[in-house]
């Protein structure tokens, strides 16, 4: 029976360590999920059984868009479309939204700008209820609460301003590598704020409220055991087996002895994983 790859599940323990699951959904619709935490130091297999089916509406495509969905639905889902992206460039209000409703859950809500150190100091945006996931998918080993505010395309106008001051971008191969130096994310935050006050008072005068919070940071550790010094990218559409010993996770990578996968690339993908560990039907 197909199973089709989804993002990783993930969580923060009481210790502060990101943990992760295999999410894998069969034809039906019926979730499974593999712990890999426990799975470290153990052999891992994928074979991708050269199938796609969309993420959102299961029709079987020959071509993933966007991380998993058919042509479909990343022409015509709201989710999909470039506002998601760069939300400084939200149209709703124009009355031109692909899907007003599934704005309005998703979009139309608070969200948090915050500063995430990847591969150094970035800041980043995502719902309030996204948060610490946002923060293990980006693997951020530290990240703090920088504006709330109401909607996401207020957040893409902060965080465009605050591009000035600091990037929007992570260095995978860094993050990968474990290089970020551990900061003080409420100096650096407090930083920031008072070199970028001169841009955002516009922007705060003209939404009519202010954003800033003052909450504390966040630690994220990583189960892994080795980072490599090399990051090799693999590929199941180029090796559709790959087998490898599962070295660490972080972001939405698999560490493996003889490169690393970034599991959200292929969502959708019917992939055949073998492990040590019995697959569990729900969390």
């Amino acid at each position: 029976m197909p199973n089709y790859l989804r993002k990783m599940k993930t969580h923060l323990s009481d210790s502060g360590e990101a943990q992760y699951h295999l999410h894998l959904v069969d034809e039906s619709g019926v979730a499974s999920f593999v712990s890999l935490n426990d799975q470290l130091g153990q052999p891992i297999t994928l074979r991708y059984q050269a199938q796609i089916a969309c993420i959102h509406c299961g029709r079987k495509t020959k071509k993933s868009f966007n991380q998993g969905y058919c042509f479909v639905c990343f022409r015509d889902l709201a989710q999909c479309d470039n506002c998601i992206m760069s939300p400084e460039k939200c149209h709703y209000d124009q009355g031109t939204c692909r899907e007003p409703e599934w704005a309005d859950e998703h979009c139309n809500i608070e969200h948090v700008v915050y500063l995430a150190n990847t591969s150094g100091l970035k800041v980043g945006i995502t719902r309030h209820s996204q948060i610490p996931t946002r923060w293990i998918d980006q693997g951020a080993i530290q990240a703090i609460p920088f504006l709330r505010v109401k909607t996401r395309f207020h957040s893409g106008l902060y965080e465009t301003a605050l591009n000035e001051f600091v990037s929007d971008k992570t260095a995978w191969q860094q993050m990968l590598k474990n290089l970020a130096e551990p900061l003080d994310m409420a100096l650096e935050r407090d930083a920031i704020k008072a070199q970028s006050e001169s841009v955002l008072a516009p922007l705060q005068e003209k939404l009519g409220y202010s954003p800033y919070v003052d909450e504390p940071a966040l630690s994220i550790a990583y189960p892994v055991l080795e980072y490599p010094t090399k990051v090799k990218s693999l590929n199941l559409e180029k090796t559709p087996e790959i087998t490898g010993t599962l070295l660490g996770i972080k972001g939405q990578y698999l560490i493996l002895d003889i490169g690393v996968i970034n599991l959200r690339k292929f969502g959708g993908y019917d992939v055949e994983i073998v492990v040590d560990a019995p697959v569990k039907a729900s969390l």
